[in-house]
């Protein structure tokens, strides 16, 4: 019974504009104080998990995020650890 190695790509956020491609099926997220760029699957979206971090945005930012991209209000560790268990699903 193995486990399965995260699927997430990570870009700094003054790398981002070079890195601006997100491929098909997927979509950028800006986390932490630093607004570190992950590259996420959109089926997370679905999760539920992922979900309670979306009302933390929406809480924070309503729909206007300061990145132009969608921001999640935690510390990069906290966003890993959920991410983490959603390739478990």
């Amino acid at each position: 019974m193995g486990f399965r190695i995260p699927r997430i790509r990570t870009v700094s956020f003054q790398a981002a504009s070079k890195a601006a491609e997100v491929p098909r099926g997927c979509l950028a997220v800006y986390v932490g104080e630093k607004m570190k760029r992950f590259v996420i699957p959109i089926s997370y979206l679905s999760q539920h998990s992922f979900q309670e971090l979306l009302s933390q945005a929406e809480e924070k930012f309503g729909y206007n995020h300061p990145m132009g991209g969608l921001t999640i209000p935690c510390k990069e560790d906290v966003f890993l650890d959920h991410i983490s268990h959603l390739n478990e699903l």
